[in-house]
Order: C-alpha cells, then structure tokens, then sequence
C-alpha cells in the first residue's frame, strides 16, 4: 500500500496518525468538554495519551478503613461529589497481594511507605527505577529513586519501576523491541514540565514504550507504571477497565477541583 493509499485510509479513522512526518508532541490545548485522553499511533501500535492540562495530580490508594481501592468503582464511590471532577485516573506503581504499594507512597504529605532500594526479581527492581511525584505547588517530577530526596514540599508520590527514559536516554536494559509484550502504562514530563501518561491498547515492547515518550512525547525521564494490569478510567469518553485487582491509583482532576495541597498533618 502506497503512503497516499495509507494516509486516506487511516483517515477513516477517529485516530492521530502520522503519514510520514516527524514525530511530534501530542497537542495540550483542548476543549473543556474533551476527553483529557486522546488515541495515538507510534511505530505502527495504538496507545491512549493523556495530558492533565491546568488541572492537578493525586495520587489514591486506600480508604479511611485502611483498605486498598483495588478498582476504578470503589475510588468513584470514595471521592463521592468529587468523582464528577474527574479528568483520568491510571493504576500508579507496583503493590504487593493485598493492593499496598511495595515502594514508596506519599499521599497529602503523609509515607505511608518509605522507598524501596533494595534488589531483587521483576519489573519493579530492575534499576534504574523510580519515583513520580507532586509537589504542593503541583509542579511534577520523574526522578531515579537513587535521586529521591525526601522533602516536606512533596505531597503526593508513587514508586515504581523500570525507569523507561533516563535524562534523554532509554533504559540500558531493553533490546529495540524486545520478545515480552503486554499492555503497559507509564508516565513522563513532557518539554514544558507538565506530566503526560501513556496506555497501550495492545501488547508493546520496552524499547516501543520507551521511544514513544521519548521520540513522541519529548519525555527526557518517563517512567514504567505497570503491564498486564494497566487500566485506565476516562469519565468522559465512557471508558472505565475492569482489569485484575489494582494498587496505587494517579487521579487527575479538572482545574475546578483542584484546591491547594494540603499540608501533612502535624506529628505528635
């Protein structure tokens, strides 16, 4: 198929694609209205990108119970009038059979799990890892946990790990695109230091994965969220997963929900 054949068919549909131009950031600017999310073609794979423009990041795991979320319902039912505010929400970082993060875990200033430096098997220790966090100010970082620095300016973070771009580079570990495939979320800091998520609507590689944030997105450091059970809630356009059980869970709400941070409760 010739690339003008190929253009006028994929403009049938409702999908950003390139037709032989250079890799580009995702547009910021949207109607109100719109979904936060919108589909995205890289190196011939579908992804869902989404962008939280001038609303603000938290980042959810339990209830007042103690009790993790586990899904996409149980956090709209938690956040009662709040859920109608809304713009995303993403499974955010590794946890343990019970749906408790493994490695740190920050929410309104407050770990409630320290960061986890230690080695071992499987996607989370394989190092470089890292931490995504909010500050109070609601400015938003991807750092190596061996950067971490605590500090009482953060309100909300998440651990997770592999890093998939380390200051411009792809992790060291990954084959262009290798044998394992799953549907993977992750998170990064666009050129203009604002976060931008991605999930892929099928089976992607590492080096796949890490060249969309890169390549595609402009992230100098993104990092890897979770695969298998990456599940994405988009109020808008109708979208709610119901993968596996979940952990730690990023909400983005709109700009009209967003109050300042609020400060950690003081220690007695």
């Amino acid at each position: 198929m010739t690339i003008v054949m190929r253009c006028l068919t994929l403009a049938l549909f409702p999908l950003v694609f390139g037709c032989g131009e250079e890799p580009r950031p995702v547009a910021r600017e949207r109607p109100e209205t719109a979904s936060a999310c919108v589909q995205e073609m890289f190196e011939e794979s579908r992804f869902y990108i989404c962008s939280l423009g001038k609303g603000r990041i938290e980042i959810r795991t339990s209830g007042k119970d103690g009790l993790p979320y586990r899904s996409f319902a149980v956090l709209e039912a938690s956040l009662g009038e709040r859920s109608e505010q809304v713009q995303f929400a993403m499974n955010g970082g590794m946890f343990d059979k019970a749906g408790h993060a493994i490695g740190l875990s920050i929410e309104d200033g407050r770990e409630l799990h320290p960061i986890n430096v230690r080695k071992g098997l499987g996607n989370f220790h394989l190092k470089p890892n890292g931490v995504f966090l909010v500050r109070r100010d609601g400015r938003a970082e991807v750092v190596a946990s061996s950067d971490f620095k605590p500090s009482p300016d953060i309100a909300f973070a998440t651990q997770s790990g592999p890093m998939l771009v380390i200051d411009g580079q792809i992790h060291p570990t990954f084959e262009v695109d290798g044998p394992s495939r799953y549907e993977r979320n992750g998170v990064g800091i666009d050129p203009k230091g604002q976060p931008v998520f991605a999930i892929s609507q099928e089976g992607v590689s590492f080096g796949k994965f890490g060249r969309l944030f890169r390549d595609r997105l402009g992230a100098r450091n993104a990092l890897y969220l979770d695969g298998s059970v990456s599940s994405l809630w988009d109020p808008v356009a109708g979208r709610r997963d119901r993968s596996a059980p979940l952990g730690p869970m990023i909400v983005a709400f709109k700009p009209e929900a967003s109050a300042p941070y609020r400060e950690a409760p003081a220690k007695p």
